[in-house]
């Protein structure tokens, strides 16, 4: 709404200027031809300037405008300087000739203006660089990670940071929190809903109070790097960060490229009890193992645990002792063997 108001009072005001224009020249050049024809003409010509404006500035896309910026910026600044530059020289010269001070403050400009032009067109990513550089100065403190779309959606980060044991700062890049909104607004209702949930924790994560960490969202986007794991791993190099992540391939990717990965079911493995051999333990069998006497049940966690001789006793309590633990990418499994009915 606030750009269609900028372009209508944009427009208004090339028809008021087109007008003006029209009638100066014609009080100028042709006082006795009227000034009524000549306003109609100017403000259809300043109209038209307008929609020109308006059909040019369509053709400029976000990535080109970064692009230029830069450029623009310091062609703009170096002219500026040749001109101050020249208007500085006849200080010294007050009585100086017009024309030659109109030579002189061209010749700066123009000198200026093309060393502007140089630096601006061939060292345009050179000028980004610096620019992230600074951003990213601004940014580097203590601790700081960078969160991806499989840990947000996942949720017990939240969970994880109120209970104070993560400190420093998140990072959220504009390409995770795309992703994100993506998800959100997806066709399958399953996928809507981890989206929205993902964004839940995130609010979650924005309150300091609540969830004692800083959240903050950055706009680097890598942009010769298309997939969102690659992105994640320069900015993490860039940044000196680690990567918050749940996703397997994400965490070998990083650890191949010497990226500290905090991995949040490798946190739930570590804080599961401590089962060793010949320990006894109560368990109740829900379903049918593998092999034909298998059990097997879920202590409160959720780790799996296998009673051997334990399928003819499904739906009921019975004691067990731990015989073996195998720890596994998924998590753990703790393979038992029956020793008595409890209920």
């Amino acid at each position: 709404m606030t750009i269609k108001i900028v372009r209508g009072i944009f427009f208004l005001a090339c028809v008021v200027m087109g007008v003006i224009w029209a009638r100066y020249l014609a009080q100028e050049y042709s006082p006795d031809a009227g000034e009524l024809p000549w306003m109609i003409i100017g403000g259809m010509i300043g109209g038209t300037t307008a929609f020109a404006v308006f059909f040019l500035l369509h053709f400029v896309t976000q990535e080109l405008y970064e692009r230029l910026a830069p450029a623009l910026v310091a062609i703009v600044l170096a002219m500026l300087v040749g001109f101050f530059i020249g208007q500085y020289i006849f200080l010294w010269f007050p009585n100086t000739d017009f024309t030659l001070r109109v030579f002189v403050t061209v010749t700066m400009v123009l000198i200026f203006g093309f060393v502007g032009i140089s630096l601006g067109l061939t060292h345009a990513s050179k000028w980004e660089s610096l620019i992230s550089a600074v951003q990213r100065r601004n940014t580097e403190v203590a601790g700081l990670k960078l969160v991806d779309t499989s840990v947000i959606i996942d949720g017990r980060i939240a969970d994880v940071c109120q209970t104070g044991f993560v400190e420093g700062m998140l990072l959220v890049p504009r390409f995770i929190l795309k992703e994100l909104q993506n998800i959100a607004d997806s066709a399958d209702e399953l996928r809507r809903a981890k989206g929205r949930h993902g964004l839940d924790v995130l609010k979650v994560l924005q309150d300091p109070e609540k969830s004692h960490v800083q959240l903050k969202i950055i706009e680097d986007d890598p942009k010769d790097i298309r997939e969102v794991d690659g992105k994640l791993v320069t900015l993490a190099r860039q940044y000196h960060a680690k990567i918050l992540t749940n996703d397997f391939n994400l965490n070998k990717v990083a650890q191949i490229e010497g990226i500290q990965v905090l991995n949040i079911n490798d946190l739930a493995n570590a804080l599961k009890p401590v089962v060793l051999p010949d320990e006894q333990m109560e368990i109740k069998v829900i379903k049918e193992g593998k092999e034909p006497t298998q059990g097997v049940g879920y202590l409160d966690d959720g780790t799996m645990v296998v009673v051997d001789g334990g399928r003819a006793y499904m739906g009921r309590t019975v004691s067990v002792l731990v015989t073996s633990v195998l720890q596994t990418t998924a998590g753990r499994m703790i393979f038992t063997r029956f020793n008595g009915l409890v209920q």
